[in-house]
């Protein structure tokens, strides 16, 4: 989008001093400024640290400096962007807050969830400006009865299309990217639903360790950071129906309908979900200490570092295909990507040999590209069945994910946004994991830093092939002729 609107409007970020703001936000924003030149925002920070006028400039200007930002937008920005040292738990230092607005604002809360609960219950007590828009990072909540607390109280404050549940995992251009595959191609379309797919895999494993964020992730774990929050929004979007426009409405009521039909793999959170945490080991050179031994860690919370539950889409097009979802730190490598494991030939004529290898659509996320995964005949004897591979890139964004983020929050598009709803699903699925994984009816196994995961777990996610398989009767209806 380069047809960015003129009319400026006003950006409040609330725990504008911390991590958050400075390594993803003010880049993200940044960049989106020198991409729309025409774009005008003003900027108010808001944090507990105390910056003059000379030095919060200066900050922003080191986090634009990271993008390399420039031009109009950016100078006119930092002429005019404010910091106030303010406890956003009182309404009347809020009160004044938002009087230095310029333009309705779209707050966002760059804060822990329990500090912007305290906010929200602080502006339940002020009459917001009109057109006011919240952006709140995940967790949404700590469970479901949280997730549908907090969604009552933001709902009392704007109407749910001025609520933005942040997820920068799925950028605009990943959601498209992965629509345009799906919907724009008259051969992959029909082929996925469960009379041809037998498992799929949603994967994000991850290099890096703890990366000084224990007073966070010890609190979380990575079935809550990843599997609750970003790789059921992807299950979502890689398994919704066919929405009839690309607006925010029919986008979001398709995944809905998705989230709503989305239980444990046989209803069991005990055999269907796995827990790790990494020991000490080596990661691409790196010396890494044990989790436990991490600096802010309390060993006794137990929280995993390693996670995969398998989950089932329970409708008429996804009934009986296992879909896991798997997220870790301190792994062997880099892996991002959907697998979808199709179902063998109905029958393979004897004379072939080799082969016998599921096809596979591979889709890499960030960067985006996809690769199709085939059995073929092999250089020399006509018989022998090899494998090929058919490869190809996805558009990229010019935007950082969360330079897309606050695209959708400053022009009041929340296509990219959670809804509610949504979250509130999203906690419904996991909550049966978690109570299991509390009364310690699964065993925390360990892995060392630099592995592919516990040896004792099913190999699929660890050597990039298939970890589940449907052992469920399929129905008739939906057999192979």
């Amino acid at each position: 989008m380069t047809n960015a609107p003129t009319e400026s409007a006003t950006l409040l970020i609330l725990g504008a001093s911390g991590d958050l703001a400075a390594r993803l936000l003010m880049p993200g924003l940044g960049g989106l400024l020198t991409h729309e030149s025409e774009r005008r925002v003003q900027l108010v920070g808001a944090g507990t640290e105390e910056f003059d006028e000379n030095a919060w400039r200066a900050h922003v200007a080191e986090a634009f400096e990271s993008v390399e930002a420039s031009g109009p937008a950016v100078e006119a920005l930092l002429e005019s962007t404010i910091y106030r040292t303010v406890d956003v738990t009182d309404a009347e230092q809020m009160r004044a807050l938002l009087g230095e607005c310029t333009a309705p604002p779209s707050i966002y809360f760059a804060l822990p969830p329990a500090i912007t609960a305290k906010c929200c219950a602080a502006l339940a007590e002020l009459d917001l400006p009109e057109g006011t828009a919240l952006a709140l990072e995940k967790p949404f909540g700590t469970d479901l009865a949280t997730a549908e607390k907090l969604n009552r109280e933001v709902l009392a404050l704007v109407p749910e299309d001025q609520v933005h549940r942040v997820d920068h995992f799925l950028g605009r251009s990943t959601v498209l990217n992965l629509l345009g595959l799906r919907f724009a191609n008259r051969l992959i379309e029909p082929m996925l639903n469960n009379t041809h797919v037998e498992s799929i895999e949603i994967v994000y494993d991850e290099e890096l360790g703890l990366e000084n964020r224990a007073r966070y992730y010890d609190h979380a774990g990575a079935l809550v950071d990843m599997i609750q929050s970003h790789l059921l929004q992807v299950m979502a979007v890689l398994t919704m129906n066919a929405p009839a426009t690309l607006t925010a409405a029919d986008l979001r009521d398709e995944k809905g309908l998705v989230l709503r039909a989305t239980r444990l793999w046989e209803g069991d959170p005990v055999a269907n979900s796995r827990r790790a945490r990494y020991e000490a080991g080596t990661v691409d050179g790196r010396e890494l200490p044990a989790y436990a031994s991490e600096e802010g860690v309390d060993p006794s919370l137990e929280t995993e570092t390693l996670a995969e539950v398998v989950v089932e889409v329970a409708n008429w097009r996804w009934a009986g295909v296992p879909i896991l979802l798997r997220s870790g730190k301190a792994l062997a490598s880099r892996r991002r990507e959907i697998v979808i494991t199709f179902r063998p030939p109905a029958h393979v004529p004897a004379e072939f040999v080799g082969g016998g290898t599921p096809d596979r659509l591979r889709i890499a996320i960030s960067p985006d590209e996809m690769s199709l995964e085939l059995n073929v005949n092999g250089p020399g004897d006509a018989y022998d069945l090899g494998r090929a591979a058919l490869h190809a890139e996805f558009g990229s964004s010019d935007l950082t994910a969360y330079g897309e983020v606050l695209s959708g929050i400053l022009d009041d598009d929340p296509t990219l946004s959670v809804r509610g709803d949504t979250a509130e699903q999203c906690w419904r699925i996991v909550d049966p994991v978690i109570a299991a994984w509390n009364a310690g009816d699964v065993e925390l196994d360990t892995y060392p830093a630099g592995s592919a995961g516990p040896e004792s777990w099913p190999a699929g996610a660890r050597q990039n092939e298939p970890a589940v398989r449907a052992e469920k009767t399929e129905p008739a209806a939906q057999r192979p002729e």
